[in-house]
């Protein structure tokens, strides 16, 4: 009798244990660390360009959100990373992207120092691989890497509200993507 319930209490272990999903042969994990918290994977959608799939976008929370509005005001960390399918976009290209990004859902935000830094931080093209960290701590320190290699950081509740909104917003970079980072396909 005893092994049988140290069996059960083992594979009920197991079962518990959040597994690694394998998007468009990217693995997202179930749970990453910012800043010394874990966050765990709201949701996850693909960046399409017409016919191309561009990137894995993945959205990370301290607690679960189902909408923008939740996102932003939800204490605690987030972390959107993008894990590039694509063999290689110029870096003028996601410059743009978020410029339109903060343009089309933080219109306040476009024109402000907080965001030309944003923007100026990236300065390489991605390619086939590369992972893309954009990481917000809870006191609204935007920090971005790229491959690991940290490309920059300020602190302001506002880029971090912008950032998440390009995303997330009305006017979000991909529909589709939203509604899988929000958890809602």
């Amino acid at each position: 009798m005893k092994r049988l319930i140290v069996l059960l209490v083992l594979f009920l272990g197991w079962a518990g244990m959040a597994q690694a999903i394998e998007v468009a042969g990217v693995k997202l994990a179930p749970q990453v660390q910012v800043a010394g918290e874990t966050l765990n994977l709201n949701g996850y959608g693909i960046r399409k360009k017409f016919f191309f799939k561009i990137y894995v976008g993945s959205l990370y929370t301290a607690q679960k959100v189902a909408s923008a509005e939740q996102a932003v005001k939800a204490p605690g960390g987030k972390l959107i990373r993008m894990d590039f399918l694509y063999s290689k976009v110029a870096k003028h290209k996601i410059v743009d992207a978020f410029a339109e990004g903060f343009e089309n859902n933080s219109p306040e935000m476009a024109d402000s120092a907080a965001a030309k830094a944003f923007l100026g931080w990236f300065d390489a093209d991605f390619i086939e691989g590369d992972q893309v960290d954009l990481a917000i701590a809870a006191d609204g320190t935007v920090s971005v890497s790229h491959n690991g290699r940290p490309l920059g950081s300020v602190k302001s509740p506002e880029l971090a509200r912008g950032v998440l909104l390009i995303y997330l917003g009305k006017d979000p970079a991909d529909d589709d993507m939203k509604d899988g980072m929000l958890g809602r396909d």
